[in-house]
């Protein structure tokens, strides 16, 4: 549980290894982002401690706090594995980070996807090896392949996070698009806005995009 020490809350997480405590970080600083509230947080192997305060309120603890603590809390056990079932029925809002990569650029590449619900469980995850080409082609395949799922999935509102400035402002209709070769598959994924009631799409740098990229970088690695 949270305790009030020093006007922080303070609360210490235990996993079953690092790897299981670094997803926890990753999601954590996934939300924190969102939430516009960052925590000071202290990792020791399997272990990681949290302090959450309000330096603008004079570091003492706000409403601001105590909701990015409740998600925190709905976090944990997601992670233990304790949250079971289809997490993705009657799923209508959900957030998706996708991301794609060539090694070479051009060379061999792959997008990958991870769709979570808006507690943070992942849903839905998944790498595709996409043979030779370009990283904004990787990039638009990745978004294609995990809007096609999101649809499939019956998701009806979706916030898509991508580290790719390039396709997140094509998206929005900020840039054109130049590249005649990307114009194919820009036009798939704009006909498959119509699927959903409200999309967004977000620029995130890449090290909130660590999701995505280990699909990416798994798929590409299995291709040797």
């Amino acid at each position: 549980m949270w305790q009030n020490t020093n006007n922080k809350l303070v609360r210490e997480f235990e996993f079953d290894d690092f790897i299981q405590a670094l997803d926890f970080i990753n999601r954590v600083g996934n939300i924190a982002e969102r939430l516009e509230h960052h925590p000071r947080i202290d990792n020791s192997y399997n272990k990681v401690i949290l302090e959450l305060s309000t330096h603008d309120a004079g570091n003492t603890v706000t409403d601001k706090d105590r909701q990015l603590a409740d998600a925190i809390d709905r976090l944990f056990p997601a992670i233990l594995g304790v949250v079971k079932g289809d997490v993705a029925k009657n799923l209508v809002k959900a957030i998706m980070y996708t991301d794609g990569g060539s090694r070479g650029n051009p060379g061999p590449s792959a997008g990958g996807y991870v769709i979570l619900d808006m507690e943070d469980n992942v849903v839905k995850s998944n790498g595709k090896y996409l043979g030779i080409t370009t990283n904004n082609q990787a990039e638009y395949h990745s978004l294609k392949g995990g809007l096609e799922m999101a649809a499939q999935l019956g998701i009806k509102e979706i916030d898509v996070y991508m580290d790719s400035l390039l396709v997140i402002n094509q998206m929005k209709g900020i840039f054109k698009i130049r590249n005649r070769d990307l114009w194919p598959i820009h036009d798939a994924i704009k006909s498959l806005l119509p699927r959903f009631k409200k999309i967004t799409f977000t620029h995130v740098p890449r090290e909130l995009n660590k999701l995505a990229d280990a699909e990416v970088n798994k798929t590409l690695d299995a291709q040797g």
